[in-house]
């Protein structure tokens, strides 16, 4: 895991999202906005247990098919995210899937944040909440943003 460097605060942020059960994507931004998160400072990956030829993608999205039994990542829009050195990575699953918590783990993000349902070794700070509580979890990860003067 990245070291957590103290004194940075957050303007560049990662969102990786499981759209399998979480489909209020804008929603969820809007809170993070409406909190004082820029929207051109925030970058989304999208998880789908299955992407379709026809699928209207609103943002850079990722499946299995992008991932090889061995882990390795054939999609580039996913190794550019892992690659981006987030000040924030907000991982937007409570559900436990080996691709998305691969995606978490690899990412050059300085800070990550995510549910407490998901293996605690992989993020630096957890809320305690679903993800269909979207207001929630924008409201205490601000708050609590604001408390580590990250933001």
């Amino acid at each position: 895991m990245n070291h957590l460097e103290t004194n940075s605060v957050i303007t560049k942020v990662g969102l990786v999202i499981d759209e399998t059960y979480f489909f209020d994507k804008n929603e969820l931004l809007n809170q993070l906005i409406n909190n004082g998160l820029l929207k051109e400072n925030i970058s989304v990956l999208v998880f789908r247990n299955v992407i379709k030829k026809n699928d209207n993608l609103e943002f850079p999205s990722f499946s299995y098919h992008d991932i090889s039994w061995s882990g390795l990542i054939n999609n580039k829009e996913v190794t550019d995210f892992i690659e981006t050195e987030f000040d924030l990575l907000i991982s937007y699953y409570d559900v436990e899937k080996a691709g998305l918590m691969q995606i978490t783990n690899l990412s050059k993000a300085r800070f990550k944040v995510g549910f407490s349902s998901i293996d605690k070794r992989i993020n630096h700070f957890m809320i305690d909440t679903n993800a269909e509580n979207y207001e929630i979890f924008a409201t205490e990860l601000i708050k609590y943003l604001k408390i580590l003067n990250k933001i």
